[in-house]
């Protein structure tokens, strides 16, 4: 799924493109894209015919469109194959086009979703005091937002009381941070995914939330990771930080730091990639110590 760097090139692509036009109609071509929102498809045209679309904002994986003049947003859940594309009116349609949005203006445009497995959706939700749907209240700060709060992620990282590749995917914690990035961030930092977060000093948080935001500044520098064409940003563009990744993918290959074969562990229905060398994994607690 889209990590942190994939949903913010997509938000600067329709900040772009679409913010502050006003919807002249919606198209709802299949019934599972706006399965979250629960009055329907009918309903969901109906609601957004007419709105101003304000700047699209993101928190962590999730994206929005404010719309102006309302207390409400449409939240667009990428899912694994998603994708909102800006395309010219006379564009052929896509093969798994699932909603049409089209504008009141003269551009020529018109935003599309697309969904090949049809796990993604957009819903109508209302806001918070704070400017977030309600769906999304829940979910942390990320750490490239200037309001991220290092220290208070410190403290709550040692209370929970887990291993760090678990911590670093709770969103609640942290946002934005998916396998990919944490493999990444971990093998920068050195930590093996099973080190217990209860250990951590601030040094050692400081220095891994450092990583953290490199690795996804230099992924957002290049459009993001895409292994397939699945992920795109607005204009149907793949992200290319995929040949710069030296975890993820990389089973057998040399680290490249020391040269040891990166490894490939089952982890949580998903995989963690590591260098057995420079991410030592920790030792057991034997009876008795804690």
């Amino acid at each position: 799924m889209p990590e942190l760097p994939e949903v913010e090139v997509v938000r600067r692509g329709l900040e772009r493109w679409v913010a502050h036009r006003t919807v002249a109609d919606v198209e709802v071509l299949h019934p599972r894209a706006v399965r979250r929102h629960v009055a329907g498809a009918d309903d969901f045209a109906h609601r957004l015919k007419g709105r101003h679309v304000g700047a699209p904002r993101r928190r962590g994986k999730y994206l929005w469109l404010p719309l102006e003049e309302t207390n409400q947003s449409v939240v667009a859940h990428l899912g694994m194959s998603g994708q909102l594309l800006v395309q010219p009116q006379e564009a052929p349609d896509e093969k798994h086009l699932r909603v049409r949005i089209r504008f009141a203006d003269t551009l020529g445009t018109e935003l599309r979703f697309v969904d090949q497995r049809t796990f993604g959706a957009l819903s109508l939700h209302d806001n918070t005091p704070d400017g977030l749907p309600d769906v999304i209240a829940h979910i942390a700060r990320d750490p490239l937002d200037p309001l991220f709060d290092d220290e208070a992620f410190h403290l709550a990282l040692r209370r929970r009381r887990t291993t760090i590749k678990r911590a670093l995917l709770d969103q609640t914690l942290i946002s934005g941070v998916g396998n990919i990035y944490a493999d990444e961030a971990l093998w920068r930092a050195r930590l093996h995914y099973e080190r217990p977060t209860a250990g951590f000093t601030r040094p050692r948080t400081a220095e891994l939330l450092g990583h953290i935001r490199d690795v996804m500044n230099a992924a957002l520098s290049v459009g993001g990771t895409s292994f397939d064409s699945l992920y795109v940003n607005v204009n149907g563009e793949s992200g290319y930080f995929d040949r710069s990744l030296d975890a993820y993918g990389r089973e057998d290959l040399p680290c490249r730091r020391c040269g040891t074969p990166m490894r490939r562990r089952p982890w949580m229905n998903r995989s963690s990639y590591f260098c057995p060398k420079c991410q030592r994994p920790p030792r057991p607690v034997g009876p008795g110590r804690s």
